[in-house]
């Protein structure tokens, strides 16, 4: 849950910085879920993402319950398995999401959008396809560093703590 809120904070100061109102990009997911009212769009958006962010993390930790080799038992290993938790993410959900669902969208939007806020949205992102899906990758490879190193870091303190009423009980 924490490196999706990682990211969904970095998205907002992307956002910010590049010009549109923070919170566009989650306005996007919204939109291309036929949200039109720009509150909405972008807290549907926003909720989705974290959503997702959260659900992928937890279906990490259950599949290291049950699978060893996917076990973090430091932070080298939980930031590797993490990186990999994160491009599987951008490949499986992201891309396919992107490129059949959002950007089609967007691409009809400026044609015929429902309101001027989605004009506006719609205009900005023309022509940035190439651009969002290697910036994604990026931001999908921190997701998975962040909880990589999460996920390990939070295994070499059970380890520790275990060693140390392993210890006690011994003396």
């Amino acid at each position: 849950m924490i490196s999706a809120w990682a990211i969904s904070g970095l998205l907002v100061m992307v956002d910010f910085v590049s010009g549109p109102s923070p919170g566009t990009f989650f306005a996007t997911i919204g939109l291309s879920l036929g949200f039109n009212d720009p509150i909405s769009a972008q807290y549907i958006g926003f909720g989705l993402h974290i959503l997702t962010g959260t659900v992928a993390g937890n279906i990490f930790g259950q599949l290291a319950l049950f699978w060893r080799k996917l076990i973090p038992y430091d932070i080298k290993r939980g930031v590797s398995l993490g990186v990999t938790v994160g491009v599987t993410l951008w490949a499986v959900l992201f891309l396919p999401l992107a490129a059949f669902g959002i950007q089609p969208r967007l691409d009809e939007y400026l044609t015929s959008a429902p309101n001027a806020y989605v004009n506006n949205i719609a205009s900005h992102f023309a022509g940035l396809y190439p651009l969002i899906v290697g910036g994604s990758l990026l931001f999908h490879l921190v997701y998975g560093a962040i909880l990589g190193l999460m996920a390990g870091r939070m295994a070499e303190l059970k380890l520790l703590s275990r060693n140390a009423i392993d210890t006690r009980i011994i003396r």
